[in-house]
């Protein structure tokens, strides 16, 4: 099936005692165990609900298996306590999303292991392996730049040297890319976003080998990072939307930055989709369309806050991916655990805004932007 019709259908379990087409919500934390192959409790990760989305995102990334958490950052944090340990090198993107730069700049050190922080360069992530390197972990594009990393050529320097690789693939969605075709071995979502696409939802996805997960699981059972039944229940209905709303958003999110380009109250726009941008040929060779984030630098006059203020459509809010379009100042919101001297050596200053394209009519957010300016 094309990817449309596995967002509607994948995953689903039928209730046989209803007839009905939808899985059933099973909110019980505690089940009978005699008569079962297997012990099941919420924190295990092996319950229906938990099981149906997994399933769902498998069929969409073209894993084997994975596991549903409470949150991205408990997804990502699974990863790197079950691959890393002391005495180990891991290589990370400098302009990763705060959340998880903070993670690593303080945890890592608790732990004793190494990272260095590289460029999103294939070169530059080559040249940062050493003998303990044992991890490589990337956005693609990356949060708030948009920046794209050429996922098979990384991959590739990965697998000659025998090191795990896992890519936050949140920006993109399924729909858009699948970076274990590309070679990843770990893919992870923070589902809160364009996953759940409502606004209304806290959860992370992790998908890879049965190898992988088999190797990740008691790492987050021990952890307890899991969701109940009712949180992915409504995941997976959000799911089944999941392809018309990509489709929207990044059609919406060229025009908005094609729109942007060429205001003179915008200094720079940030999406991989315009031509010309510098990484737009990588970016279509491994992503079928562009996706609905977009990042653009005020001009120096204007005032970033007040610019917020004066938008009457677009809601100034964290998170993004929801259907309905919010702005952001990263500086305040993302990626304000980040040391300063760390965002102003990446270019994230207090005049770039993060742009979170939704599914309402483009022109209506293309007037409500440029109003904003004072066009």
């Amino acid at each position: 099936m094309k990817k449309a019709s596995l967002s509607v259908h994948a995953g689903t379990r039928r209730d046989t005692i209803s007839g009905g087409i939808n899985t059933p919500i099973v909110t019980s934390s505690a089940f009978d165990y005699l008569d079962q192959p297997e012990v099941r409790y919420p924190r295990y990760f092996n319950l229906s609900n938990q099981q149906a989305v997994v399933d769902k995102i498998c069929a969409l990334e073209t894993a084997e298996d994975g596991m549903l958490f409470s949150s991205g950052m408990a997804a990502i944090t699974a990863i790197f306590s079950s691959e890393l340990k002391s005495g180990d090198h891991a290589v990370l993107l400098a302009g990763l999303y705060g959340g998880t730069h903070d993670w690593a700049i303080h945890e890592f050190a608790n732990r004793g292991i190494e990272v260095d922080f590289v460029a999103p360069d294939t070169q530059a992530i080559e040249h940062a392996c050493r003998d303990n390197t044992r991890l490589i972990y990337i956005e693609s594009p990356t949060n708030p730049l948009l920046r794209i990393v050429d996922i098979k050529a990384v991959a590739e320097i990965a697998r000659a040297r025998g090191i795990t690789t896992a890519i936050d693939n949140t920006f993109a969605s399924p729909i858009l890319q699948n970076p274990i075709r590309l070679g990843f071995d770990y893919v992870m979502h923070s589902a809160t976003k364009y996953l759940g696409g409502h606004s209304d939802l806290c959860c992370g996805i992790v998908v890879a080998s049965n190898k992988r997960i088999t190797r990740l699981r008691p790492t987050a059972v021990r952890y307890g990072g899991s969701v109940n039944a009712q949180t992915a229940a409504l995941l997976e209905r959000s799911l089944k939307t999941l392809a018309l709303r990509i489709e929207r958003a990044s059609e919406n999110a060229l025009l908005i930055a094609t729109a942007l380009a060429d205001s003179d109250g915008i200094s720079q726009v940030f999406y991989p989709g315009l031509k010309s941008d510098p990484q737009y040929a990588v970016a279509a060779r491994q992503m079928s369309a562009f996706g609905g984030m977009l990042s653009f630098e005020l001009a120096a006059a204007i005032d970033p806050v007040a610019y917020q203020r004066r938008l009457k459509l677009i809601a100034p809010a964290v998170s993004l991916g929801g259907v309905e379009s919010t702005i952001c100042q990263p500086v305040a919101t993302s990626h304000q655990k980040m040391p300063d001297a760390d965002r102003q050596q990446l270019g994230i200053g207090p005049s770039l805004l993060r742009l979170s394209t939704g599914i309402e009519d483009a022109g209506d957010l293309i007037e409500d932007l440029q109003q904003a300016l004072g066009d």
